[in-house]
Formats: structure tokens, sequence, C-alpha cells
């Protein structure tokens, strides 16, 4: 399993309660694309229209050897393709108040491109700050072991 990309700010933003393993249709020269790291999950989110599951605003640039005629839609809406029961876990899911779909990764499985989403919920501003300074505290440990010569 190759990962193609990541979206830390969706760990930093959201805690995770269940994942899902979703297929992409895409197109050939975004497959191409994909697979040169050519991508941003930043600003995306996933979200259900008419019992469909959509990814919005993933950013696939252009591929070098793309054909001059050919006019990309960089942004465009993409169907994620998922059993039925995982798409109706996934509405039940975002019903309840705070709660999301959010892309976590992007990745290669068996030369096949797959989108790692997860039903989220929203972290408060205080669970981040423990979070940081939890992460700045372990830095500091090992910084002074290191200096102690046990690392």
């Amino acid at each position: 399993m190759k990962i193609l990309a990541n979206n830390k700010k969706a760990v930093f933003n959201y805690e995770v309660l269940k994942k899902f393993q979703a297929g992409l249709v895409l197109k050939g020269w975004e497959v191409k694309s994909i697979k040169t790291g050519r991508v941003s999950l930043k600003e995306s989110y996933v979200k259900i229209m008419d019992g469909v599951p959509i990814i919005e605003k993933m950013h696939i640039s252009e591929w070098p050897g793309m054909h001059k005629d050919t006019d990309p839609d960089f942004d465009r809406d993409r169907v994620l393709l998922l059993h039925q029961q995982e798409i109706n876990n996934l509405i039940s899911g975002t019903k309840i108040k705070g709660q999301t779909i959010v892309p976590l990764q992007l990745y290669l499985d068996k030369n096949k491109i797959k989108l790692e989403i997860a039903l989220a919920r929203g972290k408060k501003k205080y669970d981040k700050r423990a979070r940081l300074k939890e992460k700045d505290q372990i830095r500091q440990i090992d910084r002074d072991l290191k200096h102690l010569g046990y690392n």
C-alpha cells in the first residue's frame, strides 16, 4: 500500500469515529497525475447528494503528458464508490449534530486508487491545545534523554 496524499489537518481538526475505504471514479489523466503525486486533499470534503457520496474540492494538478485539446477541470466533484450499507452508515452518522465525513488519505491498493474517508466529530480548541502540549512535552523528554546519552 503506497500512500499518495495525506490530509493532516483532518486528523488535527477532527476526532475519527469510523473509517471507510472508497474507490473513486476518475479520468485517465487524473489517475496518471495522482500516481505522480500531483493531488491535494487539504480543502476537500465529502458530502452525500441523492444517496451518492461525492468528494468536492479535491485538487488534481495537470499531468505533464496531457493532450493539449483536453479541457481539464482540476477541482471537479468526483463520485466515490461504496457499498450501500456503508453509504447508509454515513448518512445516519451525519444526521447526528457535529459529525461529518472527511477524507483522510489517498493511497494505491493493488494498483487501484483508494480514498480513506472517516465519519468524524470536530475537536474543541482545548482538545487541540492539549494535544499540541502533549506532543511538545514528548519532544522535550526525547531531547533531554538524548542529551543525557540514553538514546
